[in-house]
């Protein structure tokens, strides 16, 4: 009975996941299941939350050497999507300063990956703005800014 049941269970598994790669492609599902740069920081130089309007908050740590971003890491208690933007949201704050940060857009996550389907295009805009957060938390720590 068990292997029965262990058996069904790997079988929808296996269905769900070939469904959400239909859905948002394999580079998102990738990412959603293997997601990168995962995790609070300790005494980061720069850190943002923000809580979206479908309820999601997201999290953002960046640490800064020599005025660029040396580690950038996040956490959601959001869906995959969430998940999935904010990792690429933080893997494109590496090595950038806090005006290239700036730069970082839902738009340009978006376009990084190809896109989500029209419901979920939110998360990316949720991780941009989170990540503006800690870059201004960050400015706002620097003498003479």
């Amino acid at each position: 009975m068990t292997d029965q049941f262990d058996d069904l269970a790997k079988e929808l598994q296996n269905q769900i996941n070939e469904e959400t790669k239909q859905i948002y492609g394999q580079t998102v599902f990738e990412r959603w299941v293997h997601p990168l740069y995962v995790g609070a920081m300790d005494n980061p130089d720069g850190y943002g939350r923000v809580t979206g309007t479908c309820g999601d908050s997201m999290e953002i740590f960046l640490k800064f050497e020599k005025d660029r971003v040396k580690t950038a890491t996040f956490q959601t208690d959001g869906c995959g999507p969430s998940q999935v933007c904010g990792s690429f949201a933080v893997e494109m704050a590496l090595g950038k300063t806090p005006d290239e940060l700036v730069e970082i857009t839902g738009e340009t996550i978006l376009d990084l990956f190809g896109g989500l389907p029209k419901e979920s295009e939110h998360c990316a805009f949720l991780a941009a703005e989170t990540l503006r957060e800690a870059v201004d938390n960050y400015m706002r720590q620097q003498p003479g800014r």
